[in-house]
């Protein structure tokens, strides 16, 4: 439910972190807000997920060894988890994101970050729903972390399906899109080896580091450098972006790096929890 709290949005008000069901709070929300709406909705992957977040200081006699030997204490600072199964995805998913598209400016851009269990029937469902006129691109992000399967091709990649509301008037801005080096600098001159080239729709990006500065410890946390590099292509300074499955808040710590006002909403206790003190809200 919608917090009796929550009332009209004004967006004079500025940034929102909401506690609720995204449909609800999305119905109560004034169409063509949103330059840029980004989801990263449960994957279904039909199990719980459970991320369990921790602090460590070095100790001579620290139980847990490291790296060159150095001893650590180890201290629990908490366990995040959410039943990830779902009978019916598409009447969970689909009206979800026929809110998000009637949120959306006319020269708005939805980012739908999904993996390869759901994300070619979602592809479907959208097209059918918006029309394939209105798909931009398929970005793959790319990452070589953690257990690798020996009895198939080890899955290391997420695919992020990109939509805009009007083919011939969306925003894009790829002069603030981050740069990256040349896979073969030897082939391009001494300018385009400085300057870095534009990313293509593969995105070799490294997920967040489990003993980073950046870790939440949210099950499902994505790095703060994708999603930066989707707003500042698709939204400009002071733009209104939206995040429905908002977790850990990623989208809004990138909003408030790159001037953006931002809307998260989350219906988890313990993700608004973790928002407002991240986003220091």
């Amino acid at each position: 439910m919608v917090p009796a709290s929550f009332g009209p949005f004004d967006p004079s008000n500025g940034n929102r972190i909401i506690h609720g069901d995204n449909l609800e709070v999305m119905s109560t929300l004034p169409g063509g807000l949103f330059q840029l709406i980004y989801l990263d909705p449960p994957f279904n992957t039909g199990k719980e997920q459970v991320r369990s977040t921790i602090s460590t200081q070095a100790s001579e006699d620290g139980g847990r060894e490291g790296f060159g030997g150095r001893r650590y204490d180890v201290t629990h600072r908490g366990t995040h988890s959410y039943q990830d199964a779902f009978s019916d995805y598409r009447s969970f998913l689909m009206p979800r994101l026929e809110e998000c598209w009637r949120l959306l400016r006319d020269d708005g851009t939805l980012y739908v970050h999904l993996d390869w269990r759901e994300v070619h029937y979602v592809k479907v469902w959208l097209d059918e729903m918006v029309g394939r006129d209105k798909f931009l691109n398929e970005i793959i992000w790319a990452y070589d972390y953690g257990g690798k399967s020996k009895r198939r091709w080890p899955t290391k990649h997420d695919t992020i399906l990109v939509y805009v509301k009007n083919p011939s008037g969306y925003f894009f801005n790829s002069d603030a899109v981050d740069r990256e080096p040349y896979m073969a600098p030897g082939l391009v001159d001494e300018e385009k080896r400085a300057k870095g080239k534009l990313p293509t729709d593969v995105w070799w990006h490294t997920i967040v580091s489990p003993t980073g500065t950046e870790k939440t410890g949210w099950a499902t946390q994505k790095p703060i450098g994708v999603l930066k590099r989707i707003l500042s292509a698709s939204s400009r300074e002071a733009d209104w972006v939206l995040d429905p499955f908002a977790g850990s808040g990623t989208t809004g710590a990138a909003a408030q790096e790159l001037g953006r006002r931002f809307v998260m909403i989350d219906a988890h206790d313990d993700a608004v929890g973790l928002m407002r003190k991240r986003l220091e809200l």
